[in-house]
């Protein structure tokens, strides 16, 4: 079978089982992420010209979100994304957050350019969403 009928075949979103080319040969989803991914609920408000809507990211990593909503997005299209900090009075603004999937109530942005201290503040949720994970897990 040749790599672009294994990509055919393979490329299913509803299955998590995504191949994609490469410069080393064909890689799954997980080979091209740049940043781990880190399961979170955390409420959000969506912004896109004049329009807000809430919704909830559920993983979260340095580079992007997904998020779900009723908020109604298309691929490339570029959206504000703020994060409501859980137990704190505090929120992360990402202004510059491009839609790169959107699928029923479920959509992935990739955050582009990122100022310094939004990036410090998204660490740190991470950081605090990992801890509480690993604490949950212990019996």
């Amino acid at each position: 079978m040749t790599c672009k009928g294994m990509l055919e075949l393979s490329a299913t979103w509803e299955g998590r089982h995504v191949l994609f080319p490469d410069r080393r040969g064909i890689v799954t989803d997980m080979e091209r992420r740049r940043h781990r991914r880190v399961p979170v609920h955390v409420k959000s408000l969506l912004q896109e010209n004049s329009h807000e809507v809430e919704g909830e990211a559920v993983d979260l990593s340095l580079g992007g979100a997904r998020i779900e909503s009723a908020f109604v997005v298309q691929p490339g299209r570029q959206i504000a994304v703020k994060l409501i900090v859980p137990g704190d009075d505090t929120s992360i603004l990402i202004e510059h957050a491009q839609v790169q999937w959107a699928v029923d109530r479920t959509f992935g942005v990739r955050f582009v350019d990122l100022p310094e201290h939004e990036l410090d503040e998204l660490e740190q949720l991470i950081d605090e969403s990992i801890a509480l994970d690993e604490e949950g897990g212990k019996t």
